[in-house]
């Protein structure tokens, strides 16, 4: 299977949302918004209020039992991914659903696609703040 593929099967599991609909999403306090970007591509900024993952540590970060586990990372909330473009999102995203996160969605075209609408970013927020 090529990655092509991956991301697609991965987006067919999905809800994939527009950049309106995850602006619209934040109002709501049970929302983790996960950036899953590598550290040196964080560095321009995130969405506002993201906390950061790397895609490489999703799995660690998400399970409750790891000692990499961080906090906010609730299966019962919802959690909206993303990434520079959405497909790390999407797979990452599909990754949480198989780990039993119940309520997962990503931000289709990513922080691309937030930034070309003319949405906010802010400076990364560090692992320390979280």
């Amino acid at each position: 299977m090529q990655v092509a593929d991956m991301i697609k099967a991965a987006r067919n599991q999905i809800t994939n949302l527009n950049v309106d609909q995850v602006a619209a999403a934040l109002d709501n306090a049970n929302i983790v918004l996960l950036d899953v970007r590598e550290p040196g591509e964080v560095a321009g900024g995130t969405i506002p209020g993201a906390i950061t993952a790397p895609r490489g540590m999703l799995e660690f970060h998400a399970d409750a039992t790891s000692p990499y586990h961080l906090p906010q990372m609730n299966p019962a909330h919802t959690v909206i991914v993303y990434c520079k473009s959405g497909a790390r999102s999407a797979l990452a995203a599909a990754t949480l659903v198989s780990m039993g996160y119940q309520d997962v969605a990503h931000l289709d075209g990513g922080i691309t696609a937030w930034t070309d609408a003319q949405r906010p970013t802010t400076p990364p927020i560090e692992a320390a703040q979280r």
